[in-house]
């Protein structure tokens, strides 16, 4: 048989174009001469929709793009993700399904058995699971079609309070007494700069363990802070892997299953690619697909000749094109005279638009107008921060008038500790660094320059600071990056305590005032932008901590 893997960019709510690209899917199966096509995860509404499945009218538009679908799949057999209604009088309105239609008729709808409810994942919100199991027949062949968290029955941690096991019911276990000829699996696997190689072994796992090839079809694209990035998979019954498609854009292949002999060796290349090459794939994706699928087509921030803004229009520029950026260079009197001159030279190189607004004149009337109130007090972060919304209140303002949409450039370290003033360099419509600590976003500097020097080379090396005031440096506030950096992975990734990570070696005191400042700041990151997630554990909808709490 035949089979055609369909690896698409869908829009959440776009059935229009998401019916589109599905309909062009198949009738380049059908030229191809494929048996069967296989499309992704609610493939036909977007991953994941949220509330809107709380719709009628989105529940609605469902049904008629399936009965589209329907239609155009004749002499051809096609599998689909999209909810379905449970006709039940119990249970949750909604089933996550995979339909099975083939020559113009819906024969069978299947169930997912496993829905997530941690991280990212907040199915059983929505959805009844499924209780049945049943194979489909394809073209002679008996099918386990499944849905993604249907195959991860087993979750891989790092944390030892975690569970590996975290399911009662095995669906493939279940399946399996069936006797298949072969799994499919339709998923919505969310991209983290570990998870590809998990993803894959995981696959290759349950075809060894079965003996039955699997197909395994993701989606590739952003959908606001999630990012897809495809690598769909064919695997033969020794575990093997017979094709894999390509990561971060759309890709459509067709396997024959009499050909199992594999092609890429090993855990494949891509498995082996440097992380920061996928970050950097998936912060690209991750913006171009936040404007594209928005509308929205020109970006602005804050150039301050540092390294978090420098890397962040280099991503910017890689994924809009020069000519939809549009930056302002906000200096003050403590900004140094490097500091601007490394960023007209960034935005140069890159033939961005410019512009340079000195802030020390409003910064100025600001001091004058609020003399009476500060009278008889001191300096201090106040007025550090006032220069950060005076920053912020000008972008806005570009934005404004221009629609520049405003890109964040603060990073994940500075984040977990509340390095950052809200309504200042808080602002922005999207968060690009904010699931990248420090010592990664030089290691995104780098990459970016691997071929030719375009972050000037000062600002990689000299030392990080907010030029707030005179000679500052992030080091007089936070411990060195690279020490911070690790205590924030133990402490948010790994959820270790204080006493935990003190055994790994680090000072007992610095690690106390860690976490105390991650613990305190939480009233700052649930007013973040919504950041892109590469890791596997991001600041949002990922990572759900009370604001209010003393512990």
């Amino acid at each position: 048989m035949k089979v055609a893997l369909a690896q698409l960019n869908y829009t959440i709510g776009n059935f229009d174009g998401n019916f589109s690209k599905i309909e062009k899917a198949i009738e380049k199966a059908k030229i191809d001469k494929a048996e069967l096509v296989v499309f992704s995860e609610l493939c036909v509404c977007g991953y994941p929709p949220l509330d809107l499945l709380e719709q009628n009218e989105f529940i609605k538009n469902c049904a008629k793009t399936i009965d589209k679908i329907v239609a155009c799949s004749k002499d051809i057999a096609v599998i689909i993700g999209s909810p379905t209604v449970n006709l039940d009088a119990h249970g949750k309105n909604l089933f996550n399904s995979a339909i099975f239609i083939e020559d113009g008729k819906l024969i069978k709808t299947i169930h997912k058995t496993l829905l997530p409810t941690y991280d990212v994942f907040d199915e059983y919100r929505y959805f009844e699971p499924n209780n049945h199991f049943e194979t489909i027949n394809v073209k002679g062949k008996k099918v386990a079609l499944t849905i993604c968290e249907d195959l991860w029955f087993q979750q891989p941690s790092d944390n030892p309070f975690s569970r590996a096991i975290i399911y009662k019911t095995e669906p493939i276990e279940q399946l399996s007494h069936l006797q298949p000829d072969l799994i499919i699996n339709i998923s919505a696997s969310p991209f983290s700069y570990t998870q590809d190689f998990v993803r894959k072994q995981t696959m290759m796992d349950n075809a060894k363990e079965y003996k039955l090839p699997v197909i395994y079809v993701n989606q590739v694209g952003s959908q606001t802070e999630l990012i897809f990035d495809g690598g769909s998979l064919y695997i033969n019954e020794n575990g093997e892997i017979v094709e894999e498609l390509k990561y971060f854009e759309e890709d459509y292949v067709v396997v024959d299953l009499k050909e199992s002999k594999p092609k890429i060796p090993g855990i494949t290349e891509y498995s082996r690619v440097n992380y920061i090459q996928k970050i950097h794939d998936a912060l690209i994706l991750g913006i171009r697909d936040f404007f594209t699928k928005l509308g929205f087509s020109k970006a602005t921030l804050g150039l301050s000749g540092g390294i978090d803004s420098a890397v962040t229009l280099g991503l910017a520029v890689e994924a809009l094109g020069a000519e939809n950026l549009r930056v302002l260079l906000l200096p003050s009197r403590y900004s140094s005279d490097h500091s601007i001159s490394d960023a007209i030279g960034l935005a140069e190189r890159l033939h961005v638009q410019y512009d340079i607004v000195k802030i020390q004149p409003i910064l100025d009337a600001f001091i004058e107008q609020m003399a009476d109130v500060f009278k008889g007090t001191k300096e201090d972060l106040t007025e550090e921060n006032i220069q950060a919304r005076i920053r912020g209140s000008l972008l806005m303002a570009l934005s404004n008038k221009f629609g520049n949409i405003l890109l964040n450039t603060s990073n994940k370290s500075e984040a977990a500790v509340g390095y950052g003033t809200l309504y200042g360099d808080m602002n922005g419509a999207l968060s690009v660094l904010g699931d990248v600590y420090k010592t990664d976003v030089y290691r995104l500097a780098r990459y970016i320059n691997r071929n030719v020097e375009i972050i000037p080379e000062n600002t990689i090396i000299k030392p990080p600071s907010a030029e707030l005031r005179d000679n500052q440096k992030d080091s007089d506030s936070l411990p060195e990056y690279e020490i911070l950096d690790n205590i924030l992975k133990k402490y948010i990734e790994l959820k270790m305590s204080e006493e935990e990570i003190a055994k790994h070696g680090f000072d007992p005191k610095v690690v106390r005032r860690v976490v105390g400042l991650i613990n305190r700041n939480e009233f700052k990151r649930y007013q973040t932008p919504p950041i892109l997630r590469i890791s596997t554990k991001a600041f949002g909808s990922g990572r759900r901590m009370p604001i209010v709490a003393q512990y």
